[in-house]
């Protein structure tokens, strides 16, 4: 990867829509150099999709909180990691080195369905014995 690799990368991190004629002009690399990258981008692994970033806000899910999870023992890895797979108020989750084991990072509509996610969902998996959760008061900077 090079710095025109880096450039392509920025831009769609920016914007994933950015047509490739965009990205060819910005950079000042012809037309078929740039899709032939980011083809390759792609093939390699670099770029492992395209999706879309939804407004929270907007959605109604507007309270994002981010809630560290320890687990009893290992036994429950497996289970556990399941469990958060299907529960769509987590939009991402961490294992951890670390005091916590897992981190989860939240969108919920209010503190009410705050609650109801840790207290009737994540503490009833198996193995989970502490819960720590933080809300965010407002976002600076997210990818």
């Amino acid at each position: 990867m090079d710095t025109i690799d880096r450039d392509i990368i920025r831009l769609l991190r920016a914007d994933g829509r950015m047509s490739h004629s965009e990205i060819s002009k910005q950079i000042h690399l012809s037309l078929p150099a740039v899709s032939e990258r980011i083809r390759k981008l792609e093939a390699g692994g670099c770029i492992d999709g395209f999706t879309v970033k939804l407004n929270r806000e907007y959605m109604g899910l507007g309270l994002l909180a981010f809630i560290f999870i320890t687990l009893e023992r290992p036994e429950h890895i497996p289970a556990f990691q399941a469990a958060v797979q299907e529960e769509e108020a987590v939009l991402e989750c961490h294992h951890l080195a670390g005091e916590f084991d897992y981190l989860l990072k939240t969108a919920t509509g209010s503190t009410k369905q705050l609650e109801e996610l840790i207290s009737l969902r994540l503490k009833q998996i198996p193995g989970v014995i502490k819960t720590n959760t933080m809300i965010a008061l407002s976002t600076i900077k997210e990818l």
